[in-house]
Order: C-alpha cells, then structure tokens, then sequence
C-alpha cells in the first residue's frame, strides 16, 4: 500500500510537469520489480555539508555541498548544486547544479534549474526553469514564471501569470494579468496590471481625496520626492527680474493624449514639452534618453507669477502717478478757484470805486 501511495504522488507531480515518459517507464519497471522501494533518507553527508530528511530526500546528489532537504523528493535530482534549502514534498525537485536557492513549500521552485532564486509558499515559482534572482512569497506566487528573472511578488497568486522580468507586485493577486511585460509595479490587493504592458506603476487608493499636502514628483533616475521651499535647501538666491519673460513667447495648446495613455481620451490643456524647449531648456525634464519629456509647470508657475508682479508694481506706479496728478489738479483747481475768488472781488471793489454820474436839474 505505501508503494501504490508513493507511486500515485508521484505520478500526480509528474503529469503536472508534464512528463508522462518517465512516468511509463517507472510504471514498467514496477511491474517487473515489486520490491522496489523509495530511498529514506535521513541524515548529513559530513564530506559535503549537507542535511537531508525525507523520502528520496537530495537521493541523486553527487558533488554538491551546503543543501538542506527536508520532504519526499526535496532536491530530488540535485547533483552538484549547492548551499540550496528545499523544505516540502518536492521542493527544488528538478535542481541540478543551480544554487544559493531556498524553497520552503510543497512544489515550490518544483522545476527550478537556475540559482538564487527564493520561494515561500506552495507552488511560489513552480514552473520557474532558467530564472534567477526571482523573489516569491505567497500560494502560487510567481506560479507561471519560466524564464523571467529578477521578479518579487509578495502575496498569494501575486504575478501568477508573470513571464517578464523585473516586475514588482505586493498584495494578493497584485499583477495577476501581467504576462510578458518588464518592469512594472502593482502595490495593493487585485492591483492586477493588463497583459503585456511594461514600465508601468500601479498604486491602489490613490485616487482618495487629499485637501493638502504636497505633490510628489519622479526625477529620470525614478527617485521619488516632494518639491522643497525652505532657504536651507537653496543657494544663489536672487530674484527672477527679466528672467521670466520667456513665457511670454510660450503657446498654450488644447490636446488629447494617445489612447495607450489616456484611454477615455478626455481633452487636455497645456504646453508641448518639445516647444517650450525652443523657448527655455530649464523649463523642461527629461528621460533617460535626454529628449524632452515633460513641462516643469511649477516652474512657469513661478514665472507667472514674477510677470504678474512686475505687471502689478507697473499698475500701482501708474495709479500712483494719476493720484498724484489728480492731487496737483484739485490744487490747482483750488488756486484757480481762489484766484477766481480774488478776481471776483476785485472787480466788485472797482465797481464799487468808479464815480457815479451827476443829475442836474434845470430851474424855470
């Protein structure tokens, strides 16, 4: 009965690797032998360092040293890989001469060729074959990877169908749809990506409100951070003056992104990075190929700002010049009107002086 146990087990995890020819051949050689049995193994090779425990446990190594097998078929065809960990029915179970990989879970890195790879959980990169630096922890995490190297997924089923490389994924089933795309990030539970896009970030929750705060900006180098305001992070400090005057030749356009981008196609207002570079270099960022990439908005900010004050002091000394040619006008008009005044008295007094005209009367 504890053949027929052993046998099914493995042809269970056979058909799941595909491999129905060995599983014949086995099946043959049962018939023909019935007092075959599994090798138990149980305990350290002291000439190579390792440590093994479990039915056909690390059973085919041969130079390799440093590995720990714990669960039927652990390192199973391991030959010279060393300084691996596999704990769970077989985990590690293809290894050859791959190494520094740790396994802890039934299956886990289960058809795994390549080195420093690290899976935690069952199934976590069952199918991986020649990738390397992949990190998986959690049920079926990186399960489909093959070839895909340098991939973390943190979570049950994250990166489930990943193929790609240098993909980041964290939270249960962050990155499920990602398939051969490179370099993309999905942080949150159901973060699932779309298939085959690359270079693309994924944040759940990003879209609640927040009514202050400050902008979080991406420099070409990806670092992430928040613009900065304080003298202490500042020098050569000195005001803009004409400096701004170059928006000015700046032509604001209307626009809709490409659909890849901006799938609803919703229309957008603003600047293109392109032109306003003809007009100010500093005023633009740009990739990691050095073409222009985006309008530092923040900074024509600024400039407009500079231009509306300018435009204000001329405005307040303009006005302060009519007040102060409205006040020497109703000066003015005050002496007008008190010269007036004087004229106006003046006059009555001469009316006043002239010599009245004698009436004579004539005597009959």
């Amino acid at each position: 009965m504890k053949i027929q146990s052993l046998f099914t087990s493995y042809i269970h995890r056979s058909l799941k690797r595909s491999a129905l020819l060995p599983v014949l051949l086995l099946l043959a050689c049962f018939a023909l032998s019935p007092q075959a049995r599994a090798v138990c193994q149980q305990g350290c090779d002291l000439t190579n360092g390792n440590t093994f425990l479990g039915d056909d446990a690390l059973v085919n190594n041969e130079l390799g040293g440093g590995n720990t097998a714990i669960g039927e078929t652990a390192l199973y065809s391991n030959v010279t890989g060393y300084r691996n960990t596999a704990i769970g029915a077989s985990a590690l179970y293809s290894n050859l001469q791959g190494h520094h990989n740790t396994a802890i879970g039934v299956d886990a890195l289960s058809n795994n060729t390549n080195s420093t790879n690290t899976a935690i959980g069952e199934s976590a990169l069952a199918f991986n074959s020649t990738g390397y630096g992949n990190t998986a922890t959690g049920h079926n995490a990186l399960f489909n990877n093959v070839t895909g190297a340098t991939n973390t997924a943190i979570g049950n089923s994250a990166l489930y169908r990943n193929t790609g490389s240098s993909n980041v994924a964290l939270g249960k089933n962050a990155g499920f749809q990602l398939t051969t795309g490179s370099g993309n990030v999905c942080l949150g539970a159901f973060v699932l990506g779309n298939a085959g896009e690359s270079n693309t970030t994924r944040i759940r929750n990003v879209y609640d409100s927040v009514a202050s705060g400050r902008a979080v900006y991406v420099n070409p180098d990806n670092k992430i951070g928040t613009l900065v305001s304080s003298r202490r992070f500042k020098q050569e400090i000195k005001p803009m003056d004409n400096a701004s005057d170059a928006i000015l030749a700046l032509e604001p356009v209307t626009f809709r992104y490409k659909k890849e981008i901006d799938a609803d196609r919703t229309p957008q207002f603003g600047l293109v990075a392109e032109e306003v570079e003809k007009v100010n270099p500093d005023l633009v960022t740009r990739d990691e190929q050095g073409k222009p990439y985006t309008v530092r908005y923040e900074a024509v900010n600024a400039m407009l700002l500079n231009e509306f004050l300018k435009e204000h002091k001329a405005f307040v000394a303009e006005e302060r010049k009519v007040q102060e040619q409205g006040a020497t006008i109703a000066r003015l008009q005050k002496q007008i009107e008190a010269l007036t005044s004087g004229l106006q008295k003046v006059s009555a007094q001469l009316e006043l002086s002239k010599p009245r005209p004698r009436t004579v009367q004539n005597s009959q």
